[in-house]
């Protein structure tokens, strides 16, 4: 159950030989600025910073020639005291746009994440004292402006978006009509589970069936951050996800080390992260086509309605399971911009009991 459950215990392990398995690849530098970060960082962070400085070594080695033959593992700190500010700027290029060899394009906030690692990994070193300078200091990173207007639903939306696993709609062929109603029932039970609960992806994808308490109504789950926490449900959740478990889960034969989980796909498996992510997609579409939502949006459009209905923020951060309520201060920007919108029409110096 929760975090002791073994799909949990084999994604933890996973996540560890993935790390390892990375950590090979990179420099011994770069090794050393990881084992730096093992107490403190999340093993998916860790997985994220290799990723990323194995990008930059890449960009060197296929753009200075002195490195086209050297294997990245084997750069040494004469790599690093070479680089300038003028490098790492053309690098920043590189990322937001590449049309010579790999084609890829990034955003300002994609490039800001990449560059953390890097910037981390010359902090580390210049602290040290192992290199004598540090150019990462005269870079400009990309400046991220902070956008207040949430993307969510409103009443009326989210109704559609339910209403749409049931009726699906015109567009659709008569085999994708049979092939949704086989899910019908868990797509539902998904959908109101996430909205009613605000819960993430990652979190409802983990989710075994003893993780369901129907009596008192309550969800064990393991956030994002690998610790576990009970939050609670209403009717409605409690009636699609009973219904679900009553019919359409009984008819799966699960795959073997598959049979704790909740929600199945139908090759009876668990079903996975990109599964979720596509339904919600697919069912919004259907309903709301001028929005794109994702399960994010779905966080979104729960957060918003809780603090619209209770106005306390504190309580918002730790449903959500935000660990920094700043994080949630997002949601009050969020009604704060309808308060605005209200304001334009609350008062008119032409009606007569303004006189």
């Amino acid at each position: 159950m929760g975090k002791d459950s073994e799909f949990y215990k084999n994604k933890n392990k996973n996540k560890k030989i993935k790390l390892r398995s990375l950590i090979n690849e990179l420099p011994g530098f770069a090794k050393d600025y990881i084992y730096s970060k093992e107490v403190t960082a999340q093993t998916s962070t860790l997985i994220s910073y290799c990723y990323d400085l194995l990008t930059f070594f890449r960009f060197l080695q296929s753009n200075n020639p002195a490195l086209k033959n050297t294997e990245i593992v084997n750069f040494d700190f004469k790599l690093l005291e070479s680089i300038t500010a003028e490098d790492i700027i053309e690098y920043q290029r590189y990322l937001e746009l590449n049309v010579d060899g790999e084609l890829h394009e990034n955003g300002k906030k994609a490039i800001a994440r990449k560059m953390t690692s890097l910037r981390g990994l010359y902090e580390y070193h210049y602290m040290h004292k192992n290199i004598s300078d540090n150019p990462m200091l005269l870079v400009p990173l990309p400046h991220i402006k902070k956008d207040k207007n949430i993307v969510r639903m409103n009443n009326y939306e989210v109704q559609s978006i339910l209403q749409a696993i049931e009726l699906g709609n015109a567009q659709m062929t008569e085999r994708q009509r049979k092939y949704v109603k086989k899910t019908q029932k868990r797509d539902l039970a998904i959908l109101t589970l996430m909205l009613n609960t605000g819960i993430r992806v990652s979190e409802c994808n983990g989710l075994d069936l003893t993780d369901v308490d129907f009596i008192v109504n309550s969800l064990t789950i393991v956030r994002k951050g690998g610790g576990q926490d009970v939050i609670y449900f209403g009717n409605d959740v409690h009636n699609a996800l009973s219904d679900y478990v009553e019919t359409e889960r009984k008819l799966i034969t699960p795959v073997e080390g598959h049979e704790k989980a909740l929600f199945y796909s139908l090759q009876g498996k668990r079903i996975s992260v990109n599964a979720i992510e596509n339904l919600v997609k697919k069912y919004a579409r259907m309903a709301v086509p001028n929005k794109k939502i994702t399960p994010h949006k779905l966080r979104s459009t729960y957060g918003t309605a809780l603090y619209r209905e209770t106005g306390d923020i504190r309580l918002v951060a730790d449903v959500l399971g935000h660990e920094n309520v700043n994080t949630t201060i997002d949601y009050y920007a969020a009604i704060e911009d309808e308060h605005k919108r209200q304001a334009a029409n609350a008062v008119d110096f032409q009606r007569k009991d303004n006189i």
